[in-house]
């Protein structure tokens, strides 16, 4: 893992403890839970990508993705998300909206 990456894994892996103990908690409303268990899962597809050296390549086409894309959407997976960056956003919490 470079510099970059191992920022990256720390921010991600504190994320995901936050995220599981937020799981964990009896006083959160339930609609947020599938919000919490897709991003938990994005995280830990990316924590894994890390560990065996293939984080920032994409899924698809096995290119490389920007560096400065990865640092803003750690999670992202391919170049063609990269195209659609709406899905990546904070997940809304009404349709309607």
């Amino acid at each position: 893992m470079n510099a970059m990456q191992e920022k990256l894994f720390l921010e991600l892996r504190q994320t995901k403890e936050e995220i599981e103990y937020s799981l964990k908690a009896k006083s959160r409303q339930e609609w947020i839970t599938s919000i919490l268990e897709e991003e938990l899962a994005d995280i830990n597809h990316a924590m894994e990508k890390m560990e065996k050296g293939q984080y920032g390549q994409c899924e698809i086409s096995g290119e490389l993705l920007p560096d400065d894309l990865l640092r803003m959407i750690p999670t992202i997976k391919t170049t063609k998300d990269s195209e659609s960056l709406v899905k990546y956003y904070k997940k809304p919490i009404n349709s309607s909206f």
